[in-house]
């Protein structure tokens, strides 16, 4: 049994022409991934050297949107991309130190930006749908390999850029830059292919986006939320989960809100007693999706007046969760001062579910749901 070589590839449909259009788009979809992928680690940050805005409300519903709607659309894409120059894999070495050395990046590009791509783009959907078949840390793995991705795609560009701008300035049927064995016909001609192409990706935007567009939710059959939940909000971590319920059902729940050497304790009752504020803010996760809420509750700002905050400070929020990556948050100064930020008692007029953090949880504008503490137990100030 040999090896395959070019020869055997004869589809005039894998071409350089069809090869660079469909790498433009999926250029596109990788630099916007990583563009939103950045804000969302920054987002997520402990530290911030330079203040996560707090507006506009829905900023981060559509980064993080535009996130998931991309790195889908890239999947049919880089599947067509690798398709038409899998041939290329089984040419035999340039000949001469100069292109050897310019065939040996393009090798290796190629390899390391198939490699890093497959993995955002698996470990990527795996995160949308809160599967975790790994043991390492998503988050952070997710962050380096993206710089290696933008890395391979920047350096596979500039090797190739010659042969890019010729393929995408010339008809896509000039067969000028076609490989010498791609001489039949394939089954689609070249813009049919590209057609079926645009239109596959199309359809994975349409089948995920609902997620965070209310209008396309009864057709994105694989959006990972429907928008339902308790009080139409979806929850992505119940009580039962967190095992929470004993605690935040107790009648001996106090929230503890502390600045030094002075806090005070709160029970729900004391909160409802206090001057309630209602907003209507957006709820946007990690994995794509996103839900309107009307909030009600105490301002985060009005309870650390309480005990001689100063503005300016960050938070520590801490939940009655016992464990988990999330127990315990920080809540920086351009959020707690925010008066949009509350403490929430209620969602949509009625008191918060139990799976959407009763008794008091966490709700602020612009702010990745990950963040947004349920089942508030400790707001101390950050020293």
């Amino acid at each position: 049994m040999r090896l395959p070589t070019e020869d055997d590839f004869p589809s005039r449909l894998r071409s350089a022409a069809v090869t660079a259009r469909v790498g433009l788009w999926l250029g596109v979809c990788f630099a916007v991934c990583f563009v939103t992928g950045l804000v969302s680690h920054y987002a997520q940050a402990p530290d911030h050297p330079v203040p996560f805005p707090a507006s506009p409300v829905w900023g981060y519903r559509v980064t993080q949107g535009l996130h998931v709607v991309t790195g889908t659309a890239a999947v049919p894409l880089l599947l067509v991309k690798l398709w038409t120059v899998y041939p290329r894999l089984f040419r035999r070495p340039e000949r001469g130190w100069r292109p050897l050395v310019l065939d040996l990046l393009e090798r290796g590009s190629v390899l390391i930006l198939v490699a890093a791509a497959v993995f955002q783009l698996a470990s990527g959907l795996a995160n949308s749908a809160q599967w975790y078949p790994w043991s390492f840390s998503f988050r952070t793995t997710h962050y380096a390999v993206a710089w290696v991705a933008i890395g391979s795609v920047l350096l596979h560009v500039a090797v190739k850029l010659p042969v890019i701008r010729a393929a995408l300035g010339a008809d896509v049927d000039d067969p000028a830059l076609d490989r010498p064995a791609a001489t039949r016909p394939g089954v689609l001609t070249r813009r049919g292919l590209l057609r079926t192409t645009w239109l596959a990706a199309g359809v994975a935007v349409l089948a995920t986006a609902g997620s965070t567009v209310p209008l396309l939710r009864r057709v994105s059959v694989l959006a990972v939320r429907s928008g339902d939940g308790p009080q139409d909000v979806p929850v992505n971590k119940s009580a039962s989960a967190a095992r929470v319920t004993a605690s935040a059902t107790s009648g001996a729940y106090r929230l503890v809100v502390a600045n030094g050497d002075r806090s005070i304790e709160l029970s729900r009752s004391d909160l409802l007693a206090m001057p309630q504020s209602t907003h209507d803010l957006p709820i946007a996760c990690v994995e794509g999706w996103s839900a309107n809420g009307t909030w009600t509750g105490v301002p985060v700002r009005h309870l650390l007046d309480q005990v001689g905050a100063p503005r300016g400070s960050d938070v520590l929020v801490t939940s009655l969760q016992e464990s988990g990556p999330f127990t315990t948050t920080v809540l920086h100064a351009s959020f707690a001062d925010d008066d949009r930020t509350l403490l929430a008692l209620a969602l949509g007029g009625e008191p918060l579910s139990l799976d959407h953090g009763f008794p008091a949880r966490v709700i602020a504008p612009d702010r990745p749901g990950v963040l947004q503490t349920k089942w508030v137990a400790r707001i101390e100030v950050r020293t």
